[in-house]
């Protein structure tokens, strides 16, 4: 049982960073602060089963070191965290951190190989020796007041993610680069309902939260037989990726560093791996996505043609769904509006997916949901069961939804509520149509709207105006006019009474 709740934990850590930062922006010192969340999440492990070894095999510590290189990772001597806390206060403090991290990573090469990416002894980054210092001495500090192992594998994990999206308010809109909103991630995994011993893929992965929310599905169900990969362009984020997933435990899981289009890493002798579930928020419109050499991509994603060079929504489409499992796999990606309408090469290539009935369900969501945006987005969803051959080939129509109305109204960011996620689910699962909400659009309405996908085109969302009855309006203008001459006739009597003058 934990000895701390989760609120507890979030709290404790999120003060603890926040109250260290300085004068360094959220974007980057998340890196810090996540990095040295892991490492003292590893060390306490370390002390832990080493306490448990000694208690079994008292002096023999041949044999308790023998044990300890068969533990989940190998913690080196003078690398641990309360072998470094010892040096607090001493001014190069930032470089001794460094060293006890580089020799954790080659200590366990096979698993943890680069994944401290930061520099704490970065004057660029951290400022001057005594800053730096100052900001590490309270850090760990902090951090050293929590016992890592008192509280529960999911509780941990948890405060990870929250950590992730705190910082992502934080950082305004540089959050897109590692950030999934975790209703939004909700919302994605339930639509795309992973189910035991699937696949799961996120070739856009960021920190990975989107990722492990779509395995926790599989988890409520009962089941732990499933299996995660992902995929992710940005260095720093992917080793936070690599770090959330050692949390989770998800120590199986299998997390590249690259650009998905140009350079897919999720690849076996057979070529690109498909997957069961593909789960996604690319970059809205991404300009220069391509290399050359695209046009003759080897693993000939885009036969149904060449997204613009612009915008590179439909690149990371088209890659899901020619990663998605043929006759079975689904997707569930987030997209912002304009590939719902926009015309030219996306208007074909968005043509052939409607006509190929592999598109199942277009969800408008509600505007402000993300840091990085203040548009409203999109979820599209594939099911290629429904192509030739597939278990539902049979279904022909499309379930619109337009939910971009529901949602819990914030300062700074809207969110959606549980019901709300509970109510777009069941309309999808249950293929409802439900008045000026969701609508089934039949193939032969796609085609009257020229395959443009706009939700209003479907939904009808329209509300009639209120009659205004004018003469009682008029009459009632006329009573509060007379009213108000009556009050301020006995304000200005008062007033006199008062000695007041006009």
């Amino acid at each position: 049982m934990a000895s701390i709740t989760q609120d507890e934990l979030n709290n404790t850590l999120w003060n603890a960073a926040d109250s260290s930062r300085g004068a360094v922006d959220a974007s980057v010192f998340k890196d810090y602060v996540l990095s040295l969340l892991f490492y003292k999440y590893m060390s306490d492990l370390h002390e832990v089963e080493y306490k448990k070894l000694k208690e079994r095999y008292g002096d023999d510590e041949a044999r308790i070191e023998m044990r300890l290189q068969n533990s989940r990772f190998i913690m080196p001597k003078g690398a641990s965290f309360k072998e470094i806390y010892t040096h607090q206060s001493e001014s190069n403090i930032g470089e001794l951190l460094n060293i006890a991290l580089g020799k954790i990573e080659d200590a366990n090469e096979q698993h943890l190989k680069g994944i401290f990416t930061v520099d704490f002894n970065s004057e660029a980054i951290l400022g001057s020796t005594s800053q730096r210092a100052k900001m590490i001495r309270n850090l760990l500090q902090d951090f050293n007041k929590i016992d890592l192992t008192e509280v529960g594998d999911d509780i941990l994990g948890n405060a990870y993610m929250y950590m992730i999206e705190k910082f992502g308010s934080e950082a305004g809109k540089k959050a897109g680069e590692f950030f999934t909103p975790k209703q939004i991630c909700k919302l994605v995994a339930k639509l795309a309902n992973p189910k035991a011993g699937d696949k799961i893929c996120d070739p856009t992965c960021g920190s990975a939260g989107l990722l492990i929310t779509a395995g926790n599905e599989v988890k409520a169900s009962g089941s732990n037989d499933y299996s995660l990969y992902g995929q992710e362009k940005t260095g720093t984020t992917y080793n936070l990726a690599r770090m959330n997933m050692f949390l989770h435990k998800q120590d199986s899981a299998r997390i590249e560093w690259g650009d998905t289009i140009n350079e897919p890493k999720l690849y076996d002798k057979d070529g690109l791996i498909k997957f069961d579930v593909i789960v996604a928020n690319p970059p809205f419109s991404l300009d220069k996505w391509a290399d050359t050499g695209l046009d003759n991509d080897k693993y000939k994603r885009f036969h149904r043609g060449m997204p613009p060079a612009s915008k590179g929504d439909y690149a990371f489409i088209t890659h899901m769904i020619e990663t998605a499992k043929a006759k079975e796999g689904c997707v569930a990606v987030v997209v912002p509006h304009g590939v719902l309408f926009r015309g030219s090469a996306e208007g074909r290539i968005r043509k052939a997916f409607i006509e190929e009935n592999i598109l199942d369900a277009v969800i408008g969501l509600p505007a402000g949901l993300f840091q990085t945006t203040g548009i409203p987005v999109a979820i599209l969803v594939f099911d290629r069961s429904r192509e030739k051959g597939g278990a539902n080939e049979n279904h022909k129509d499309i379930l619109f939804i337009d939910a971009s109305r529901e949602f819990v109204p914030g300062k700074n960011q809207n969110n959606l509520s549980d019901e709300h996620i509970a109510k777009i689910v069941d309309a999808y699962r249950n293929r409802k149509e439900i008045e000026k909400y969701s609508h089934l659009a039949t193939m032969d309405e796609i085609k009257e709207n020229e395959y443009n996908l706009n939700i209003p085109r479907y939904v009808d969302t329209y509300e009639e105006e209120e009659i205004v009855d004018i003469p009682n309006t008029r009459a009632e203008i006329k009573k509060v006019e007379e009213e108000i001459k009556q009050i301020e006739e006995k304000m200005n009597k008062y007033l006199k009474e008062l000695g007041f003058k006009d």
